[in-house]
């Protein structure tokens, strides 16, 4: 599970811009934005910063003054998920938009400006799950990566992944390769030789109530002790902390119940 915008520099610190079709951003859509500001900063030691405001009230998430991450208040009239949603780097989201439409995707939020920061649109796959595309403009999108509190990589999990990877192949660029998994239906997208994103298969065992989702993982320096915050801070989890083929992982929700993972890296 390597940094899944593969371009960062020796501080943490990644380019002005991503290659396009690499994962450039998180953002999560709830219903009380300052209790879950709450939650994630005393989860992850973020603070927050307003705006932009075109999908409602929005804040983004700061690591020592630098974007990680944005949360914005669900409005009534968007179905959307409560979730993490993981946004691919894109030249052109309109073009790119089409291309979704194409392959058998949906567009339901989009393509629209993010004022001056970029323009965005929230779609679905042929399969349900949700993912945003991101043009930037004054901002590239996540801003470090690879400490405490940074997205680490993102998990989708869907009925099976051959048919679901050609899909974002099209769309985004991506090479399928096999994963360094245990999974029997588990691919690994690549682009430009780097892992990206997971694709896993999870068959008949995928929940009839989530469908088919993506995870993003955050890392920690502890993933028990990590963890236990998460139940502290009125979080629930999901599945404990276990050793896995990329380091200690557990998946949680926080208050809303929106799912994401905690990845202390193997030293």
């Amino acid at each position: 599970m390597t940094d899944a915008r593969g371009n960062a520099r020796p501080n943490g610190e990644v380019p002005a811009r991503h290659t396009p079709g690499t994962p450039c951003w998180v953002s999560l859509m709830v219903h009380g934005l300052d209790a879950t500001e709450e939650f994630y900063g005393a989860l992850f030691g973020w603070e927050f910063r307003p705006g932009p405001q075109q999908l409602g009230p929005y804040v983004r998430a700061l690591l020592d003054g630098r974007e990680v991450a944005g949360i914005g208040v669900l409005s009534p009239d968007r179905d959307l998920p409560i979730a993490w949603t993981p946004y691919f780097a894109s030249d052109d989201v309109d073009l790119t938009a089409d291309v979704v439409r194409s392959c058998g995707g949906t567009i339901g939020v989009g393509p629209l400006d993010a004022a001056d920061a970029g323009r965005l649109a929230i779609g679905s796959d042929p399969g349900g799950a949700v993912f945003g595309i991101w043009q930037a403009a004054s901002s590239p999108g996540t801003a470090v990566t690879g400490v405490p509190g940074t997205p680490a990589w993102n998990e989708l999990t869907t009925f099976e992944s051959t048919r679901t990877a050609k899909f974002y192949e099209t769309v985004f660029g991506h090479a399928e390769e096999p994963g360094v998994s245990t999974d029997v239906d588990h691919v690994t997208l690549h682009l430009n030789g780097r892992p990206v994103a997971g694709i896993h298969g999870a068959g008949d065992a995928l929940p009839r109530d989530r469908g088919p989702h993506w995870t993003t993982y955050f890392t920690v320096r502890d993933t028990d002790e990590a963890a236990a915050r998460v139940r502290r801070l009125g979080g629930r989890i999901l599945a404990p902390a276990h050793d896995g083929d990329h380091g200690r992982a557990a998946l949680v929700t926080d208050p809303e119940g929106a799912r994401f993972a905690l990845l202390q890296n193997r030293r």
